[in-house]
C-alpha cells in the first residue's frame, strides 16, 4: 500500500517522469532495471528475496545500476553507508513523506539532466522549459514574470514565446495543466471539489468550476460520473 501510494504520489505531482515502474522484492527490482533500464532507482535497503545491497552490486557488475537513491531506516544506517560506497547517490532516513520522495526523484532529474551534453540541452526550447517547470509548480501561486525570472528571460519575451510555440498564452497553458491534475483527482474519488480546486492552484471554487467548465466542456460532477458509467 505504501509503495503503491508514492507511486500515485509522483504521478499526481509531476509529468517528469515518463515511466514508474514499481518492484515488491529485491529480484523483481533487478529484473525490471535488467529489462526497462530505468534511470533512478529508489531502493529499500530490507526487501525480501534479495536485499538492497544484493540489487545494487549485481546491477553494478553489469554496469546498469540506475541514478539510486536509499531509503533507510535508522538502524539500518551502517548498511546505509555500505550502498552509498557501491554508488548510491542519495539517502532518506525513514519515517519519510511522499513529498519528500518526490523532491529527492526532482532533484536526481535536474542532476541527470545537468550531465547531459550541450547540444542535446541545446535543443529544449526556452517555451518547453517553461511548461516543465509549470508542471512542477502548478499547484503554487505562479505568475508569468516568476516562471520568466526562473528560466532567465523577460516576461514580454516567453510570453511571446509561449503563444508561438503552443498556440496559447501562459494563463491558458496553466489552466491546462491544473485542470489535467483536477481530473485525477475527481476520478479518485476521495476529496471535495473545493478541496481539490485549492490542491492544483486555485483559491476561489466559482473560477475553478468556470475553468474546468471551459476547458471540459462540463462541470465536476458530471466528468465524474460520466467517467464511472
Amino acid at each position: 500500500m505504501i509503495r503503491n501510494g508514492i507511486v500515485k504520489y509522483v504521478q499526481l505531482h509531476t509529468d517528469r517522469f515518463e515511466q514508474i515502474y514499481s518492484a515488491s522484492n529485491g529480484q523483481e527490482a533487478i529484473d525490471i532495471i535488467y529489462e526497462k533500464r530505468p534511470e533512478i532507482l529508489c531502493l529499500d535497503v530490507q526487501m525480501p528475496k534479495k536485499t538492497g545491497l544484493d540489487v545494487m552490486e549485481e546491477t553494478n557488475r553489469a554496469n546498469i545500476l540506475p541514478y539510486t537513491i536509499i531509503l533507510s531506516g535508522y538502524d539500518d544506517f551502517e548498511y546505509c553507508r555500505k550502498a552509498m560506497r557501491l554508488g548510491a547517490k542519495d539517502y532518506l532516513l525513514k519515517p519519510v513523506r511522499s513529498s519528500d520522495i518526490l523532491t529527492m526523484l526532482l532533484n536526481a532529474a535536474d542532476k541527470i539532466e545537468a550531465g547531459v551534453d550541450r547540444t542535446t540541452l541545446e535543443k529544449t526550447t526556452i517555451a518547453d522549459r517553461a511548461i516543465h517547470y509549470m508542471q512542477e509548480h502548478y499547484n503554487e501561486d505562479i505568475t508569468l514574470s516568476g516562471v520568466a525570472d526562473h528560466i532567465g528571460v523577460s516576461a514580454g519575451y516567453l510570453s511571446t514565446l509561449m503563444t508561438k510555440s503552443f498556440g496559447k498564452g501562459f494563463i491558458d497553458c496553466l489552466n491546462e495543466i491544473r485542470i489535467e491534475r483536477a481530473c485525477d483527482y475527481i476520478l479518485q474519488g476521495n476529496l471535495k471539489t473545493y478541496e481539490i480546486a485549492y490542491r492544483v492552484g486555485y483559491n476561489n471554487e466559482k473560477y475553478f468550476y468556470r475553468v474546468f467548465s471551459k476547458i471540459k466542456g462540463t462541470t465536476p460532477a458530471k466528468y465524474k460520473r460520466e467517467a464511472d458509467e
